[in-house]
């Protein structure tokens, strides 16, 4: 081994990430299925076969467990997102990309079970409100916005603000169709989602195109 390079993580290190991974993924099948309010650290910890404390050296709060349950379901959708906005590919063609992406990943069943369990809860927990929107909804816009200022910059698009731009396009996907499947009045179609990706590409370009 050079120098240079990251030693393995030892035997140790190895476990806490299991282990930790592994309170994850049970405490996102108890959000899901019994919602926020009812799902509690004492009973997730009754599920995993340890004891509170071991449970709390990982999170400290029942807070920053749903926060740990969001980055995990997300980190990989953002590796996604982050390499489809490509600016040297056409503009057309990378937002009907994205936004089938986007769409087709919100619409998942698990996706729309916990948006239904952040609009049923966020009343009485307006922080889990700000955890969603900064780790799902927040960071797609954030990531948007740098490839449409790209292209603001070159001309391709019109001068404005592109983090309104992105949000624009963005409240484009989450409406329409996914609104129906969220309501539970449609079922899921790839094909469908395909055309409305190419749909809401299209309006959003006939607005922000230069004249």
């Amino acid at each position: 081994m050079t120098s240079t390079e990251t030693p393995p993580p030892g035997r140790r290190e190895t476990r806490k990430a299991e282990r930790r991974a592994a309170i994850i993924e049970l405490a996102t099948r108890a959000f899901l299925e019994n919602g926020y309010d009812r799902t509690t650290m004492s009973g997730i910890a009754a599920d995993l076969g340890g004891s509170k404390g071991t449970l709390w050296s990982y999170f400290a709060s029942k807070e920053e467990l749903f926060a740990a349950v969001l980055d995990s379901a997300t980190v990989t959708f953002r590796a996604l997102m982050s390499a489809l906005l490509d600016p040297t590919l056409p503009i057309d063609t990378v937002l009907v990309g994205f936004g089938e992406k986007f769409i087709s990943r919100i619409t998942l069943p698990d996706a729309l079970a916990l948006q239904r369990l952040i609009i049923s809860e966020v009343e009485r927990f307006p922080e889990i409100g700000r955890i969603f929107y900064d780790r799902a909804p927040g960071r797609s816009r954030i990531l948007l916005a740098e490839y449409l200022s790209i292209h603001m910059e070159t001309g391709a698009l019109r001068r404005d603000d592109p983090g309104e731009a992105a949000g624009t396009f963005l409240s484009l996907c989450a409406g329409g169709y996914p609104q129906r499947l969220l309501w539970g009045i449609e079922q899921r179609d790839e094909e469908e989602v395909r055309r409305e990706a190419v749909r809401i590409a299209a309006t959003f370009l006939r607005c922000y195109r230069p004249d």
